[in-house]
């Protein structure tokens, strides 16, 4: 089976958040099943400049008013094709934002373009000799695909949907329409058309043949007003082909026995050797070298992840005698909050604003828990690497991260069967008291440590997951 896989970003080559993580995982996990997977991503500097053997395959002679070749490459194990159209990716700045930190005006047709070339890669002699028997598409950058295909020569195609985060939906002013190359019956409630604009997210859900989102949980949760963000009224027209599948993580890349880029590998039965990943974290974050947890924090610094509620809770955090460290950035007054925490605590909390790769795997192997206090999380994954690294994962009671953490209440603890602690309701108070529990618990080492090993013990691979996926695909073929 071959399939099309289609995204804006994927790990290594380009990353803003865990959609990259998925995209790069996922065609490995399928390869025991008989399924190989090609990526389609669009051309951006950082992807060209990172495959340096590459080839053209085909080309599309015109796709919004410029010619635009697909490229084959291999890196790590993915099978890539890129699309290559210098006057929509070749810029200085990321995926989505230019240098300035705002959004191209011309992402809807950047993104379009990216859908668009899929459909014709599918239905096409595009790359010669190859056609997909399923194309499977990432979030509102790619949502397009299916309407294309609609309306062109795969129209057969099964289709895959996948939903990392329904808050992003690419909506635009109906003013572009005439510039997306669709026929205009697509502008209708049944295509594009959302409130009078155009949605991409909104085509692709009333178009794909299925829908998936990163979690049961989730799945759930977006069917209702509070999560769904206004689609929950489509989405629920289509729960019968709506499927919660969880993510994994890359366990290869994700190892604490042979992470390259932490002070000291360990495994569950050497967790003691934590103990030097623990010191040089405190080194590089400036950090008293006291006792008392170390809780973490990598994450986008947003309303959404909860990053306010951190700010409201890190004076308490500190009172009580732990130490926090955070890598992130987002929202400048976010920012400016847990700045002004840093230096009103100085050698009890550390920040560093961006994003380092490097760092966020020694924060997963020297601190003591990680904190991911996320108003809706459809997955999350740094608490599947917090698992995997023996950092106890405290998070909110939501979405993937209620599937994924065990709370460590009376029951859990006697069964021993505990990974973390969950908290509702998801407010500072909330927080707060989760904090309290799990320092109750780190000052005893006994029943720390068992948190620690059974995280360690929990199956966070993909392998469960792509055994779903390929389930879902094998059902969608044999409806013909």
């Amino acid at each position: 089976m071959n399939i099309l896989s289609v995204a804006s970003e994927v790990f290594p080559l380009v990353k803003t958040g865990g959609l990259a993580d998925v995209v790069g995982a996922l065609p490995a996990a399928l390869l025991p099943h008989g399924i190989r997977t090609r990526t389609l991503v669009p051309g951006y500097p950082a992807v060209l400049h990172k495959l340096k053997k590459r080839k053209a395959v085909g080309g599309i002679g015109n796709l919004f008013g410029h010619p635009a070749t697909v490229l084959a490459a291999e890196l790590d194990g993915l099978d890539l094709l890129v699309l290559d159209q210098p006057v929509l990716y070749d810029r200085d700045g990321g995926p989505y934002l230019d240098p300035t930190g705002r959004d191209y005006p011309d992402n809807f047709r950047r993104f379009a373009a990216l859908s668009l070339a899929a459909a014709e890669i599918a239905g096409d002699d595009v790359v010669a000799g190859w056609k997909p028997d399923i194309v499977h598409v990432h979030d509102w950058q790619a949502a397009l695909t299916p309407v294309y295909m609609r309306f062109g020569s795969a129209r057969n195609m099964p289709t895959v949907l996948t939903i990392h985060n329904i808050a992003f939906q690419g909506q635009f002013g109906a003013s572009i329409f005439p510039e997306l190359s669709l026929p205009p019956e697509a502008f209708s409630m049944q295509f594009v058309e959302y409130y009078g604009d155009v949605g991409f997210l909104k085509g692709g859900l009333q178009t794909a043949t299925a829908i998936t989102t990163v979690s049961p949980s989730y799945a759930h949760e977006i069917l209702t007003p509070e999560f769904g963000m206004g689609m929950e009224g489509l989405l629920a027209s289509r729960a019968a082909d709506l499927t919660g599948i969880v993510n994994g993580i890359d366990v290869d890349t994700w190892n604490p026995e042979t992470d390259p880029h932490i002070a000291r590998n360990y495994g569950p039965t050497k967790i003691k050797q934590r103990a030097a990943n623990r010191e040089a974290l405190e080194e590089r974050f400036g950090l008293d070298k006291s006792f008392g947890p170390i809780f973490c924090v990598i994450s986008r610094l947003t309303w959404q992840k909860g990053m306010d509620l951190l700010a409201e809770v890190a004076d308490d955090v500190v009172a009580r005698g732990g130490k926090l460290v955070v890598l992130g950035s987002g929202d400048r007054a976010l920012e400016g909050a847990l700045m002004a925490a840093a230096s009103r605590h100085r050698g009890r909390i550390g920040m560093v604003t961006g994003y380092d790769e490097p760092l966020s795997h020694l924060m997963q192997a020297g601190a003591d828990a990680i904190l991911i206090p996320s108003r809706f999380e459809p997955c999350g994954l740094t608490q599947l690497y917090g698992l995997r690294y023996g950092c106890v994962p405290i998070v909110a009671r939501t979405g993937g991260l209620t599937d994924t953490v065990i709370d460590a209440n009376e029951a859990a603890l006697s069964a021993r069967v505990a990974t973390g602690f969950q908290f509702h309701p998801v407010n500072a108070d909330g927080l707060r008291l989760a904090i309290r529990r799990a320092m109750r618990a780190y000052s005893e080492p006994k029943v720390w440590a068992r948190l620690q090993n059974q995280g360690m013990k929990s199956d966070v691979s993909w392998a469960k997951s792509a055994e779903r996926y390929a389930s879902l695909y094998s059902g969608l073929l044999a409806k013909g």
